[in-house]
This record gives C-alpha cells, structure tokens and sequence, in this order.
C-alpha cells in the first residue's frame, strides 16, 4: 500500500497564496437569471412572435403597405384622357419632299444671261516618275543688285571696307601715350598719410588652457545644503520571497 501511494511534495507555506480581489464576483442584478436575492427585481420583458389565430378566422387582406393604382375607382377605371411624350416615328414613305431650305434659286443663271467665269481649285494632277516637268520656283531671273548686270542700267553702289590704320588721320606718328596710360597718384605719397586696417584671423588667448564648464554644466536644482530637501524614490528590482535574511548581529 506504500508502494502505491505518490510521492507528494512538501507544502511551502510561502506559496500559499489566497485569491486576488478579482477573484470574487457579486451576483449579477440584470434579468432574473441567478438575480442577486438582496436586491429588488424590476420586471422584465421579452420581444416574442405574435401568435397565429387562425383558430378564429384567417386574415389574408393587405396591409397599409397595399399599393393601389389611383386611376381606379369603385365605378371602373378612371375615363380622364392621359398623354405621354415619345418620340417622332419615321415616315413610312420613300420619298421626302424637300423643304424650302433645300433649294438654292441663285446658283441658277437665267438662261440667255452672262455671267463671270467660275474658277474652283483642286489638288495638282499627279506627274508620272518618268515625266520631268520642273516646277515654278525652279525658274529664277537674274538678280538686279549691284553693277554686274550686263544688260540693264544700275545705279551708283558703295562697300563699307574696314579703317586703315596707315596714311589716316588718325594714325599716330609720335606715338604720344593717351590720359589713360598714367596711373593716379597715391594721396599718401603727397598728403599726410591715413590709419590703415587689416582683418585676420581669430588667435587662441595666451594662458590656461584647459576646458571650463559652461551654464549648462551645473545644476542648481541638486543643491541641498543651502534649501530643504524634498523625499526622493527610487525603484529597485523584485526580490524572492524564499531568500533567507542576513543576519550579522547575534544577541544571546
């Protein structure tokens, strides 16, 4: 009987935990299902299907939703005369008598009468690859300009030719310099001589070298000497419930 017994494991009284607060649920007091019996009920009620009474007669008639033609009566159908729009049918006819538009009374000359020539203007008639007939702009006359036409009277013409610099009036004999050949005088070399400026670059300043803290070093909110202190916390990490306590004081 031992030997069928299982093996239990011994109960940890640590682990004995009870229920959370959504452990336990008050009884619901909607409907009348498990209602709660310290509250009071308010009746309920039920959407059900209308019940057939075909014990007593059946009605087979319309409901409101009945649509009825209005152009029936109790007498019979209603004589007013009704008209409806469609459109033109064709005329069964072949032959269609033209109207007054069709016809253009001065296209036609009055017999006897004359009348000045009409002209009309069509493509040009398609030459045959073999025909070489030229057409009217590769003919051209002689031009009419300047004096090489050999049988017509021309008047006087005259070229525009590039300015000699030999034998004219404006040639340079002496080669005298122009006012543009002088430079300008410096006014220091004849005046009293004016403060001059230059601009270079920025120099490290001669001392310490090492780095100093800006504004955004320092934080004034950390100062507790001089002000009270306000309670700080902090989070730390979870810690098994089964760590045995260090104990290092031992009283007898």
């Amino acid at each position: 009987m031992s030997e069928e017994k299982e093996k239990q494991s011994p109960v940890i009284a640590a682990r004995e935990r009870g229920p959370g607060p959504g452990r336990y649920a008050l009884p619901s007091t909607c409907g009348y299902t498990k209602h709660d019996c310290t509250k009071h009920m308010k009746p309920s009620y039920s959407f059900g299907k209308r019940l057939n009474n075909a014990m007593f007669k059946e009605d087979s008639s319309p409901g409101p939703g009945y649509s009825i033609n209005p152009s029936v009566t109790r007498h019979g159908k209603d004589g007013t005369p009704s008209y409806s729009i469609l459109g033109r049918q064709r005329d069964p006819n072949t032959f269609i008598t033209p109207s007054p538009y069709a016809y253009s009374p001065q296209k036609c000359h009055p017999q006897g009468e004359k009348y000045a020539p009409v002209f009309s203007m069509a493509a040009r008639t398609r030459y045959r690859k073999r025909d070489q007939c030229p057409a009217a702009n590769n003919y051209s006359l002689p031009p009419l300009h300047g004096s090489k036409v050999p049988n017509k009277q021309s008047s006087s013409s005259y070229s525009m030719t590039g300015r000699s610099k030999v034998g004219g009036y404006l040639e340079d004999l002496a080669k005298t310099p122009g006012p543009g050949r002088y430079n300008a005088i410096n006014p220091n070399s004849v005046h009293v001589k004016k403060p001059s400026y230059s601009m270079l670059g920025r120099h490290d300043s001669v001392g310490d070298g090492t780095q100093k803290p800006g504004p955004g070093a320092h934080s004034p909110e950390k100062v507790s000497g001089t002000r009270r202190k306000y309670p700080s916390y902090s989070l730390g990490i979870r810690h098994s419930e089964f760590v045995c306590p260090l104990i290092i004081d031992v009283t007898d």
